[in-house]
């Protein structure tokens, strides 16, 4: 009985054909919040979550909430069966269309372990979230042909007003697959206060074409995440990076990475480990976040770092994107068809679901 229950919370399941992309949202679909990582306690996050399932009720969509969102105990939302049950829940609920994570954290892999693969197989809907969910996002497209989007949590929407960039995700989401250009400005620091605040925008936008390419132009199958969360699956069960890769080689891999903690050093490390394993066997472009808190014991600088690490690939890489912890973020559509252009420091992306 035992090794029935294991191999039931394994992914043990048959691979499918082609990606498949779930159901859009329509007008007044519910859409599930859940806290697969950590939750929510501090008050003026609260105050921004509260916003944010008003703002989507005045776009006419339901919210569900499940019990975890408003709990934090070490970093944690709940027990990791108690996470995955939440998770499970909205995925078994026929009224929820789509499933939005309320925040990141630390610990999401912990609830990987208990987690059944199967609902999420059958019951295929958008799971979108960044930084730490990249453990469910990355997973379940890479082991369950599902696409996923990576994308803000849901307390960013909690914002006034919303960014363009959050109003181009809610377009994705309801299916209408524009083409993002890269904004004008980023954010260098926030405080909240009022738990309302926009991005503090001060900063120029520029995506730097490394390798000496002033026009860049990729169209290849995206795939990616937060890579501090990427490096700690590498080697575990959950890890069918390489066999999604051999899969989908006819159209060949654009990597997007967002790096969020990782030291020079450890970026360094991390890109020789997946280099040395064949990642990139495939890769014909790779799209790299701004740097979020890339410290350097050497004084290596972040460019630096990826361009000695991957100059031998002889592919197209740019760097400081409008991916990742950096506010504004572009959504992306893991698994789908990829349109990436980077020129004079601007880039636009598009999405092919096919």
């Amino acid at each position: 009985m035992e090794k029935e229950l294991a191999k039931i919370k394994n992914i043990t399941l048959e691979r499918g054909g082609l990606m498949i992309y779930p159901e859009f949202l329509k007008e007044k679909d519910t859409i599930g919040v859940t806290a697969p990582s950590d939750g929510i306690t501090d008050e003026v996050k609260l105050k921004r979550l509260d916003n944010a399932i008003k703002s989507f009720e005045e776009r006419s969509f339901n919210i569900k909430e499940t019990p975890n969102v408003r709990c934090s105990v070490k970093g944690r939302s709940a027990s990791s069966k108690e996470r995955a049950y939440e998770l499970e829940s909205l995925y078994k609920d026929n009224s929820v269309k789509a499933i939005i994570t309320s925040g990141g954290g630390d610990f999401l892999l912990e609830m990987l372990s208990e987690v059944d693969f199967n609902v999420i197989k059958d019951n295929p809907k958008w799971l979108q979230g960044y930084s730490d969910p990249t453990g469910l996002l990355f997973t379940i497209t890479t082991n369950l042909d599902i696409a996923t989007i990576y994308a803000d949590n849901f307390k960013t929407f909690g914002m006034e007003p919303w960014h363009k960039s959050l109003e181009n995700n809610l377009e994705i989401l309801k299916g209408n697959i524009i083409e993002q250009t890269s904004f004008s400005k980023y954010e260098e620091d926030k405080k909240l206060i009022t738990g309302l605040e926009p991005f503090n925008l001060t900063k120029k936008v520029y995506w730097k074409n490394l390798n000496n390419k002033d026009n860049l132009n990729i169209k290849r199958r995206i795939i990616g995440g937060c890579l501090d969360l990427i490096t700690e699956l590498f080697g575990t069960r959950f890890d069918k990076t390489k066999d999604f890769l051999e899969k989908y080689k006819d159209d060949g891999i654009i990597w997007y990475f967002d790096v969020c903690e990782l030291s020079s050093e450890s970026l360094i490390r991390t890109l020789w480990k997946l280099k040395d394993n064949g990642y990139f066997k495939y890769t014909k472009g790779i799209l790299f976040s701004r740097v979020y808190a890339c410290n350097s014991y050497y004084d290596i600088s972040y460019e630096e770092v990826i361009y000695e690490s991957l100059k031998d690939l002889n592919i197209p890489i740019i760097i400081n994107a409008d991916i990742g912890h950096v506010s504004p973020r572009m959504t992306i559509i893991n698994g789908a068809i990829a349109t990436i252009t980077s020129s004079k420091g601007k880039g636009k992306i598009k999405f092919e679901l096919k």
